[in-house]
């Protein structure tokens, strides 16, 4: 396990996970009052948290599987990566793509956060690329 290092400037607890072997922790919304969401609507979320994490990590922020399938609430640009060196408010950006104006209230779980490790390349032009049995196969191409 990784410490990582976070201000909490909103009234809502830090997240935590919500079961042992969770992959993510919820993040809730930091408002003054409530906000909705009209149809196909686009907001900005904040959530009151700034956070410092380690060189060579990212954190994911995905949408809620109950709020996307129930309320049609998504995160815009899922899955959206926070850089390491990134020390600004985490802010959620949602979209409704229901039929019906959705309200977010302060301290509701908007969306979720994984932590990942990730290692930088270096690119390297070539002429070729080795053989493998899926060759070039893209969009279904298994024929399922």
């Amino acid at each position: 396990m990784i410490e990582l290092s976070i201000i909490n400037t909103s009234n809502n607890p830090l997240p935590t996970y919500q079961t042992k072997q969770a992959a993510g922790v919820d993040l809730m919304a930091f408002l003054e009052g409530p906000i909705e969401i009209e149809p196909m609507g686009r907001v900005l979320v904040g959530t009151g948290l700034y956070m410092a994490l380690p060189e060579g990590y990212e954190a994911m922020i995905r949408p809620r599987s109950g709020m996307a399938f129930k309320h049609g609430i998504t995160v815009i640009n899922t899955p959206g990566t926070i850089d390491a060196d990134y020390r600004g408010e985490l802010k959620i950006a949602l979209i409704n793509l229901s039929k019906e104006a959705f309200t977010i209230y302060n301290g509701d779980r908007i969306a979720q956060m994984v932590i990942n490790k990730y290692e930088q390349v270096a690119f390297k032009i070539t002429d070729s690329l080795d053989e493998t049995e899926r060759g070039s196969g893209g969009y279904g191409h298994t024929g399922k």
